[in-house]
């Protein structure tokens, strides 16, 4: 149903989410993650979910963002992602997605949109929740909605991280991804249309990267267990370009708390992550 205006609490949905175990593998695949229980079945990837919530999220704003929003855009990019797990998802479950109009807020020439994804079991427990912010290019609204949650990542310089992972990224990596997400967009596969989008060349997937991002907290913080990753956020700063090194920097704040950074070259592309743990056992 069209909108008139952008209106907090207005919903869509609900969507239906596919999350088994060869999504869970075909994901590790794609980002070069041999975690053992992600190919035996018995454990997904965190940000499997976030994966699978291209195709409601893409849905959703078209329903719940105004048309003339969107004609007077020439572009949008994502700005912001927090995830948070109420609890592991198991490979299989029956899991459907609620979207809601959470908030908007004009930022220069732009406007931020978040939409809060909702995502429930089969009993109807929550299971997830997921803010996910596009920023629309040259376009304005009415702000609307709450302030997003806080996020306790402030960066991760060389001197404090207590590791670091480096991920080659490659046309490879953009290709399996977009087979798993569906989000085959030009600007990940061809140079001509990356510069279109007013970028240098083809890059990484957003979520992508948030995904190789979540396996070098999973296995630095987590000891590799993927069920112990509770919150995950970050904004994204710049694009990841293929054929160049993410480094991904991991820094212990306080008790189950971390913050992390990736740069891509020489450009922070992600800032501001914050991780937080479940107690283990």
């Amino acid at each position: 149903m069209a909108v008139e205006r952008l209106q907090s609490g207005d919903r869509s949905g609900p969507y239906d989410l596919v999350l088994d175990a060869a999504m869970g593998a075909a994901l590790a695949t794609a980002t070069r993650d041999d975690t053992a229980s992600y190919f035996d079945g018995t454990a997904l990837p965190p940000t499997a979910i976030a994966t699978q919530t291209y195709a409601p999220q893409m849905a959703a704003i078209f329903e719940l963002v105004p048309e003339p929003v969107f004609a007077a855009a020439h572009g949008g990019v994502h700005g912001r992602h927090d995830l948070l797990l109420h609890r592991a998802i198991r490979p299989g479950e029956d899991l459907h997605t609620l979207v809601e109009t959470h908030s908007a807020r004009r930022s220069k020439d732009n406007l931020r949109v978040t939409l809060l994804h909702r995502t429930y079991d089969g009993q109807e427990q929550l299971v997830a929740e997921q803010w996910w912010t596009t920023v629309l290019l040259g376009t304005t609204a009415d702000e609307t909605g709450p302030d997003l949650p806080a996020q306790g990542g402030n960066g991760c310089s060389p001197e404090e991280a207590m590791a670091e992972e480096v991920f080659r990224t490659d046309v490879d990596m953009v290709r399996r991804y977009a087979e798993i997400s569906g989000d085959f967009s030009e600007h990940h596969f061809d140079v001509e249309a990356a510069r279109r989008s007013g970028f240098a060349g083809p890059f990484l997937h957003g979520l992508c990267t948030m995904a190789l991002c979540a396996r070098a907290v999973v296995r630095t913080a987590c000891d590799d267990d993927p069920s112990r990753l509770q919150r995950f956020a970050l904004q994204f700063a710049s694009p990841a370009y293929l054929d160049q090194d993410l480094t991904v920097r991991i820094c212990h704040l306080e008790g189950s708390r971390y913050a992390f950074e990736a740069t891509c070259g020489d450009a922070v592309a992600i800032r501001s992550g914050f991780a937080v743990l479940r107690s283990s056992g």
